[in-house]
C-alpha cells in the first residue's frame, strides 16, 4: 500500500489551521493492532512504518503523516495540552 507523498511545508501563525491541529490530536486510530488509541499517542515505531511503507489514503494518511512529523521533531509536548479530557466533548 503506497499512498501519496506528504510534504511539509513552512509553518506561520497564518497557516496553522487549529481545527485541523485539534482533531489530529482527538482522532483515534480506526483499525489494526493500537484501534482506539489516539493518533498522538501511536508508538513512533508505528507511525514511522507507516511512513516506510504509504499512509492510507484520506484524512487519516494527511493526519499520520503529521503526526509522524510531530514526532520526529519533537514536538509532542507543544500538542499534548491540546488533548481533550474523556469527558470533554
Amino acid at each position: 500500500m503506497s499512498g501519496p507523498e506528504f510534504k511539509l511545508t513552512s509553518i506561520t501563525p497564518e497557516s496553522i489551521n487549529a481545527e485541523e491541529l485539534q482533531a489530529i490530536v482527538d482522532q483515534e486510530m480506526p483499525f489494526g493492532r493500537f484501534k482506539g488509541r489516539k493518533l498522538i499517542d501511536l508508538p513512533e515505531p508505528y507511525v514511522v512504518w507507516f511512513k516506510q511503507h504509504g499512509f492510507p489514503e484520506g484524512k487519516l494518511g494527511e493526519r499520520l503523516a503529521a503526526v509522524y512529523e510531530i514526532k520526529v521533531y519533537g514536538l509532542e509536548a507543544m500538542v499534548r495540552p491540546l488533548m481533550r479530557s474523556p469527558e470533554e466533548p
